[in-house]
């Protein structure tokens, strides 16, 4: 996912969308997090071997389409066809955990997962950056048609028979009935509809702001939640679990915690290449500290504190205002001119803040859900820590290229001493507000390079400036959560044993 931050300056150069890059990664996000809940659904209807085959297969699919796009709107596409197959394997991968390991080891097992994501988020960047020189951005994207091909043959083939029960079990609610019978249950309805909202509503957002599509995304948001209420057998989103206070404000919080977590995963890289003139090698690495913080911050909150059922209340308040004090660092030495350890230090603080509070709102909101709707309620947290990611990278993107524009364009005709800028210099500010990475090739003269430096630091320091400020509107949202338990609450040994299972879907 952040190798696109690497090649996104490539990418755009050659399809003439500088202004729209924050789709490349916008669009991927939005398709796994509505992809999501269905994709968990499917595998609940057909086996785990034929969802891998599924996954490998339209993930292969997506990385051909994107390879091989040589317009804006063939590239778009083939991220939705990926992020189609990127949600089912998100999902598989937490579901056939479940399914082959004991209780005992599910927890070390889920501790796996999350490594590997991590591990992916953090290489991804790093590889991609190193490759991009000497193969080109379309050999990046084919590639990974053939190791997703080949990871979903593996898998099907090492899956063992008992993971897929072919007969539904006398408990289901779904039991007896038919495959046909069972996909008529699954909410399309809901998920189109929860799209186009999130689509209309961020369109709206990126770049210039467009009053329009924001006012429209308000037609299917108010006809999502009648199909949920009237229509939906399955509902998407059940909103009886919304009615729910504590679980209602904990997904707001962790959908402004994340999306602000987003702008430093997005735009930390970029910082490197444009600020500091570092490779996109080097570039890349910058993500290692901020998700090894990341994983680290989660297991010795998990290992030492959140090992009892209960609330969580003021640690959750804690891990978000040491969130809030980090991301400030970030704002104050996204920077020539400030040291780049400090700069390093305040990233992997602010992952170990991340991985914390995590962990903390999780069991928190264990607490304040009645027992029979935690599998719904940490699901539901899940989809809207995924939107997150969307309205990070579109939401803190626009902001940030709205101000690179502004300080792009006031820099320049102070610099030509013109109160309009001339058609080359447009054409310039355009090609740097998409590519990053063109600040240090060499194109510019010195005085151009310094106005182009000047307006990224601005910019960072306005988009992480406003991250700070929805990190306190967070604060405040999830200390309205409150404390107080619903009645007839589960064992500690219950609860626990949900956390670890639920602690992957997560960090997915």
């Amino acid at each position: 996912m952040c190798g696109i931050t690497m090649v996104q300056s490539a990418i755009a150069e050659e399809l003439d969308a500088h202004e729209l890059v924050m789709w490349f990664s916008s669009t991927y996000l939005i398709t796994i997090a509505s992809g999501a809940p269905l994709a968990g659904r499917l595998a609940s209807i057909f086996s785990p071997s034929f969802m891998v085959v599924f996954s490998g297969f339209f993930f292969a699919l997506g990385a051909v389409v994107t390879s091989q796009a040589h317009s804006f709107a063939v590239f778009i596409l083939g991220r939705i066809i990926t992020g189609v197959g990127g949600s089912s394997i998100m999902t598989l991968s937490l579901i056939l955990v479940l399914q082959l390991t004991s209780r005992k080891r599910r927890g070390l097992f889920i501790g796996l997962v999350n490594a590997g994501f991590t591990i992916g988020m953090s290489t991804g960047a790093v590889v991609f950056g190193a490759l991009l020189p000497v193969i080109g951005w379309r050999a990046l994207f084919w590639a990974q048609a053939p190791v997703g091909l080949v990871a979903g043959a593996a898998v099907y083939f090492s899956i063992p028979t008992f993971a897929a029960p072919t007969g539904p079990l006398p408990s289901s609610p779904d039991g007896g009935k038919t495959t046909l019978q069972k996909l008529r249950t699954i909410d399309y309805a809901g998920a189109i509809l929860l799209t186009s909202t999130i689509v209309l509503f961020l369109y709206g957002l990126v770049g210039k702001i467009q009053v329009l599509p924001m006012l429209l995304s308000a037609v299917p948001l108010i006809l999502f939640v009648l199909v949920e209420y009237k229509v939906a057998s399955d509902p998407l989103i059940p909103v009886s679990v919304l009615q729910s206070r504590g679980v209602l404000l904990s997904c707001l919080a962790q959908l402004g915690l994340m999306a602000a977590r987003w702008t430093v995963l997005f735009y930390a890289p970029i910082f490197v290449l444009a600020v500091r003139g570092l490779p996109p090698t080097v570039a890349g690495t910058v993500l290692v500290p901020a998700n090894l913080g990341f994983g680290l911050g989660g297991v010795v909150v998990g290992w030492l504190h959140v090992r009892r059922a209960g609330a969580f209340w003021l640690p959750c308040l804690v891990a978000i205002l040491l969130f809030g004090l980090a991301l400030s660092g970030i704002a104050l030495t996204s920077n020539a001119s400030s040291p780049a350890w400090l700069y390093v230090l305040f990233v992997f603080s602010n992952g170990v803040c991340t991985g914390s509070a995590l962990n903390y709102t999780l069991a928190h909101l264990l607490h304040l859900a009645t027992p029979d709707t935690h599998f719904v309620a940490t699901g539901l947290l899940a989809t809207f820590r995924g939107f997150a990611g969307s309205f990070g990278t579109a939401i803190g993107g626009g902001i940030f290229m709205r101000k690179l524009k502004e300080q792009l364009t006031s820099g320049y005709e102070l610099l030509d001493g013109t109160i309009d800028l001339s058609p080359a210099r447009q054409t310039l500010v355009k090609r740097l507000a998409g590519s990053p990475s063109l600040v240090w090739s060499g194109i510019l003269t010195e005085a151009e390079r310094d106005v182009a430096v000047r307006g990224y630091e601005v910019s960072f320091k306005v988009m992480y400036t406003s991250a700070v400020a929805l990190v306190l509107l967070v604060l405040i949202v999830q200390a309205s959560t409150g404390w107080t338990e619903p009645s007839n609450q589960e064992s500690e040994e219950e609860i626990e044993e949900e956390i670890a299972e639920h602690d992957g879907r997560m960090e997915v």
